[in-house]
C-alpha cells in the first residue's frame, strides 16, 4: 500500500477492526519510510447485478428504485424508515447471494410485496397497484378480496 504522504511503497498494519456493520475492514497503517499513519478500508467487491425488466430490457440494479417505491407506498402509514431500510437491506443481501447475476424485476417485485404484506397491508395494496398495473377498480377489488381471504 502506497503512503499518501510520501508515496513510499511499504506500510505495516497497526490495527484492524470491522467497520460499517461488518461489511468492511478498517485498517490503520504506518508508512515504513516517513512513519506517518493513515487509514484504509477493505470491502468485498460486488459483481454488478443486472435486472431483467418485463419488457426484456436489462439495466443495472438500483437500490434507490426499490427504496423509493417502498417509501411511496408507505407514505402516511405507520411504517418506520428503519423498517423500510431493513427490508431493502435484506432483499439486497438475498439478491447478491443468488448465483445468477441477472434477476427478473418480477422476482424483485414479488419479494417486496410479500414483505410489505407482513408489514402494512395498505402499503402492500399501494405497491401492488403500481407493480401489477391495476387497470380498473375490479382488479383492485380482486386484490383486496385475496388479501381479506388470507
Amino acid at each position: 500500500m502506497k503512503c499518501p504522504f510520501c508515496n513510499y511503497d511499504g506500510s505495516k498494519v497497526i490495527d484492524s477492526r470491522p467497520a460499517d456493520d461488518n461489511t468492511m475492514i478498517r485498517r490503520r497503517r504506518e508508512c515504513e519510510h516517513c512513519k506517518k499513519r493513515f487509514t484504509t478500508y477493505e470491502r468485498i467487491e460486488n459483481i454488478p447485478l443486472i435486472v431483467v425488466k418485463k419488457s426484456g430490457q436489462r439495466e443495472p440494479y438500483d437500490r434507490n428504485k426499490i427504496y423509493n417505491g417502498i417509501i411511496k407506498s408507505c407514505e402516511k402509514r405507520p411504517v418506520a424508515i428503519a423498517t423500510i431500510e431493513k427490508l431493502v437491506d435484506n432483499l439486497e443481501r438475498e439478491l447478491y447471494q443468488i448465483e445468477d447475476k441477472e434477476v427478473s424485476s418480477i422476482y424483485i417485485g414479488e419479494r417486496v410485496m410479500n414483505e410489505l404484506k407482513k408489514i402494512d397491508q395498505v402499503a402492500y395494496v399501494r405497491f401492488a397497484s403500481v407493480y401489477r398495473e391495476f387497470k380498473d377498480v375490479e382488479t383492485f377489488k380482486s386484490e383486496l378480496d385475496k388479501l381479506m381471504a388470507e
